[in-house]
């Protein structure tokens, strides 16, 4: 079984700053690709930025130049710094991790969610 910890939401003001954690514990062999997603209310979960095993990153148009998101793969953590928040930023914030189980297999998780909420 493998549990994600999601920290690091929480309140800012417009032009602020937020990270976002996401540490991943149990039994498995490797993550390959991770990834933030948040959905706003009445809108669509959508991609935010992911992270491969190799550490190329690929981001929303919507955030490039603001987050940053990077790993920590002896932690099994990934992060999500964000700048420059924006009212539209407000959203509750996944991480989603592929993982290789401890046989080898295929597997995917999301974490439970943190509310980032950006307002003056």
């Amino acid at each position: 079984q493998v549990q994600l910890v999601e920290s690091g939401g929480g309140l800012s003001q417009p032009g602020g700053s937020l990270r976002l954690s996401c540490a991943a514990s149990g039994s498995f062999s490797s993550i390959n690709r991770m990834s933030w997603y948040r959905q706003a209310p009445a809108k669509e979960r959508e991609l935010v930025a992911a992270i491969s095993s190799g550490g190329y990153t690929n981001y929303a148009d919507s955030v490039k130049g603001r987050f940053t998101i990077s790993r920590d793969n002896a932690l099994n953590t990934v992060y999500l710094q964000m700048s420059s928040l924006k009212p539209e930023d407000t959203a509750v914030y996944y991480c989603h991790l592929e993982i290789v189980g401890s046989r080898f297999q295929p597997m995917a998780y999301w974490g439970k969610g943190t509310l980032v909420t950006v307002s003056s």
